[in-house]
C-alpha cells in the first residue's frame, strides 16, 4: 500500500476506528455507500494525473469517480469538493479502477475543519437517496458533528 505525505492540517482515519456494517449479503466494504446526485462533483489531482470528476457514490471511507483517466491502483490522490457544506479537503489512495468506467477511491485523510461538512454532505446525499422526488428536503437538516 503507497503512503502520502499528510499535511499538519490532516487527521488520519485509522481502518479500526470505523464501525462495521452488517448487511445480508457478505461484503468486504466497512461502511455503506450512498448513490451520490448528479450535481455532486470533485476536482482530484496526484503527481502525474487531475480532473473535474462526477462523484457516483461515497460513504464515510471513500468514493467511486467518473474518470477516463488509467490511474494506477495505489496512487495517492487529494480531493477538493466545493459543495453547498462548504469546501471538503482530503487525501485518498486509489483502490480500484476498471477503465472507460472510474476510480475507486478509499479516504485517507480529511482536515479536522472540513469532517464536518463531509458528514453533512452524506446525511444529504442519504436523505436524497430515500427521498429521490424531494431534493430540497436536505438543505433545512443540520448534522451534529
Amino acid at each position: 500500500m503507497a503512503t502520502g505525505r499528510v499535511s499538519s492540517g490532516m487527521i488520519n482515519a485509522p481502518a479500526d476506528s470505523i464501525p462495521h456494517l452488517k448487511s445480508q449479503q457478505p461484503s468486504r466494504r466497512l461502511t455503506q455507500r450512498i448513490p451520490s446526485a448528479p450535481d455532486l462533483w470533485v476536482y482530484w489531482h496526484s503527481e502525474r494525473y487531475g480532473d473535474l470528476s462526477r462523484v457516483r457514490d461515497l460513504s464515510v471511507g471513500g468514493l467511486l469517480i467518473e474518470t477516463p483517466q488509467a490511474v494506477p491502483v495505489g496512487e495517492t490522490i487529494t480531493l477538493d469538493f466545493l459543495v453547498q457544506e462548504g469546501q471538503i479537503r482530503a487525501q485518498a489512495v486509489a483502490r480500484y479502477l476498471k477503465l472507460g468506467f472510474g476510480l475507486g477511491l478509499r479516504l485517507t485523510a480529511i482536515t479536522a475543519e472540513d469532517r464536518p461538512r463531509y458528514a453533512a454532505l452524506l446525511a444529504r446525499m442519504r436523505v436524497s437517496a430515500q427521498f429521490p422526488d424531494q431534493p430540497k428536503q436536505a438543505d433545512h437538516l443540520s448534522v451534529v458533528a
